[in-house]
């Protein structure tokens, strides 16, 4: 019971970090995806009207 006693706090603790980790690193995949999301949607509309022809050229 006394290896109980000396153990359980480091265990706790360990624990508690273990989580703590887990929650960060799964909250910078989801900035990751999130960001590169974003910067697709952005590069596919910076895209589009060069993909368009425009009248004014045609001219």
């Amino acid at each position: 019971m006394e290896y109980v006693a000396v153990l359980l706090p480091s265990l706790v603790v360990g624990l508690l970090f273990w989580f703590a980790m887990k929650s960060i690193f799964n909250a910078d995949k989801s900035e990751r995806k999130a960001e590169a999301r974003a910067q697709a949607e952005a590069e596919s509309r910076s895209e589009a009207p060069l993909n368009e022809q425009n009248p004014e050229t045609d001219k």
